[in-house]
């Protein structure tokens, strides 16, 4: 089949699929991320997308599933009278890096699933106590049914409360506290090792008052295990939302004040096509007429014909070295989701036009392909690793607000050397800007910030460079290296880790509270010693390494020469080492 026809059946199975999507109620909810073959032993772990950045399979001796603080205790004190290096893993597992993986291949796997009870809501305390396994679609429920809301959240909602404090997953807002969901935590109760006259293990309470709170609220998950959190709530209200699509001329100028006009601010930046996609959103009185729902149409079920032809269809247009096949698709996939309403309705069921106005717990976050019942994989989540689906890398640095303007110049000067270098990220709904606020907690973010999420091609062979390597490459290493950004600690490829703890001026104080709470190391492994700088480094020097981020290139060998893929400067950022193609 030649490309135009190919870009047809692409663009003709996308319009069904959105169709399919209206009627679609009982997609295959995703697989466990564990997996054991002789019961809860001999097990292994992975995350949502069902590989690791450096494509290991992380193997672990045994796998427990407590349903209570007791049996949570249990498992950490046999582990730890055992000396097993342990990890605790969510229902979905969504971090992209090994957080999950413990130590060895005789470590254990200490599952939260059946840890998800909402504990109570008080309505007149305006907090709820959960226990780390509920998701957040369930505590955003819980919560709207008691007249409450969480006040920010990320927009996807199969994360869990632990997931969410351990990588200190956010959604986008300068007000208050800012938009990370550990600032609302007010109290934690985490089990951690303890010595053998404690029986091994040992449950540690934490409210606002105890300073170990800001190593806890984001630890990476090698503090222990939490087992629950109470979040400071407030009153049930409403936001109006509209998307508006503008130049990208004046983003640098725009992207920094933005932030502070709208409660909810974020803008997706579409660089190949010089557009920018405003999200004007703010809260309105509760007696505002509407009752929107905002079910983002990329977090929906879809039909895996759907998913698998686009699929073939970018890797058709990698393989062929077409970019102009990708520009023209992502002008397709764009106009038809604009055409959509992203997923916003105004009713629950039809968008007819902006504002569109719901109560939060209906707007805040969405995810409807992790919930319904099997249907033999004729649906699922567009990621659903157990399809030929979606398969992707996700870069997401943050860059401090005095940095981003010249940040985002140097981005558009590289995509004016060649614009269709950039559509690639545009098939991921292009480079999605969250506002982020500074914080006290030792791991957190450092300054206002905004956060650059980067959702782009990644091959299933781990030697095949990508249309235009070395642009993505520059963008990363731009963002990391010469802006001082930090990575988002559930994304990224190795790269964005190799000495960010440097960049933590507290990570000492954390590092302290590490050693009281695991002396033994118990709940580390050999990806967070790199990560935290105790031992080693993140970076793979290997053939091929930098088509994977696992390291920068320093020879052409770390390409794919072969391939026409050699080691050379960044265009824009000229520190920057990058696999460019060169026509031979």
């Amino acid at each position: 089949m030649n490309i135009n026809a190919m870009q047809e059946l692409t663009t003709v199975t996308l319009l069904l699929g959105f169709l399919l999507l209206a009627n679609l109620s009982s997609p295959s909810p995703p697989p466990d991320p564990i997996v054991c073959s002789s019961g809860t032993t001999n097990c292994t772990v992975s995350n949502a997308y069902g590989t690791f950045p450096d494509r290991s399979t992380c193997r672990a001796a045994a796998a427990v599933f407590p349903a209570s603080e007791e049996e949570l205790v249990a498992a950490v004190a046999d582990a730890a009278a055992r000396g097993k290096k342990m990890k605790a893993a969510t229902r979905y597992s969504h971090s992209i890096p090994k957080i999950a993986c413990p130590g060895g291949d005789d470590g254990v796997i200490i599952s939260t699933r059946r840890l998800n009870r909402i504990i109570s809501i008080d309505a007149n305390a305006m907090t709820a106590v959960v226990e780390s396994g509920v998701v957040l679609k369930d505590l955003i429920e819980a919560a709207g049914k008691a007249g409450l809301a969480l006040p920010y959240a990320p927009y996807w909602w199969g994360l869990t409360v632990g997931g969410m404090l351990g990588t200190g997953a956010h959604g986008s807002s300068f007000t208050g506290k800012g938009s990370a969901v550990h600032e609302y935590a007010v109290g934690i109760r985490i089990v951690t090792p303890a010595p053998a006259e404690e029986g091994y293990a040992k449950v540690r309470v934490l409210d606002v008052t105890d300073p170990d709170m800001d190593a806890v609220k984001v630890s990476l998950g090698v503090l222990g295990v939490i087992s629950q959190v109470t979040l400071a709530l407030q009153p049930l209200f409403k936001r109006s939302i509209t998307f508006s699509e503008r130049s990208d001329n004046n983003l640098q100028e725009l992207a920094v004040t933005f932030g502070n006009q709208h409660k909810f601010a974020d803008i997706a930046w579409f660089p190949g096509h010089r557009k920018a996609l405003y999200r004007i959103d703010d809260r309105v009185p509760l007696n505002a007429s509407g009752n929107g729902l905002f079910d983002f149409i990329g977090f929906r079920s879809t039909a895996t014909f759907v998913t698998t032809a686009n699929r073939l269809t970018e890797e058709d247009l990698e393989a062929t070295r077409n970019s102009d096949g990708k520009c023209t698709d992502a002008i397709l996939i764009n106009s038809a989701i604009t055409l959509a309403g992203y997923g916003l309705t105004n009713d629950g069921v039809l968008f007819t036009g902006y504002p569109v106005i719901g109560y939060q717990n209906r707007m805040q976050a969405s995810g409807g392909c992790i919930s319904s019942p099997k249907d033999s994989l004729i649906t699922t989540c567009p990621w659903d690793p157990r399809i030929k689906g979606e398969f992707f890398y996700h870069t997401t640095i943050s860059i401090a607000l005095p940095r981003v303007k010249a940040f985002i110049l140097d981005v558009q000067k590289l995509r004016d050397i060649n614009s269709e270098a950039l559509c690639g990220v545009e098939l991921y709904n292009g480079i999605l800007m969250r506002y982020v606020k500074a914080s006290t907690t030792y791991l957190g973010k450092q300054e206002d910030m905004i956060d650059f999420d980067i959702t782009y091609y990644r091959s299933h062979e781990s030697m095949a460079p990508r249309l235009y390597e070395d642009v993505m490459e520059e963008i990363e290493q731009m963002a990391l290296f010469k802006y001082n950004g930090l990575p988002h600690w559930g994304k990224n490829r190795n790269i964005a880790f190799d000495g960010v703890i440097k960049k933590y001026a507290k990570s000492e104080e954390f590092l302290k509270v590490k050693e009281k709470y695991d002396p033994n190391g118990l709940f580390s492994s050999e990806w967070s010693d790199q990560v935290l700088g105790i031992k080693g480094k993140t970076n793979i020097t290997k053939e091929g390494c930098a088509l994977e981020g696992l390291c920068i290139c320093s020879e052409d060998k770390h390409c794919a020469p072969s391939k026409g893929y050699f080691c050379r400067s960044g265009k824009v950022y000229k520190d920057a080492r990058v696999c460019t193609y060169l026509k031979v």
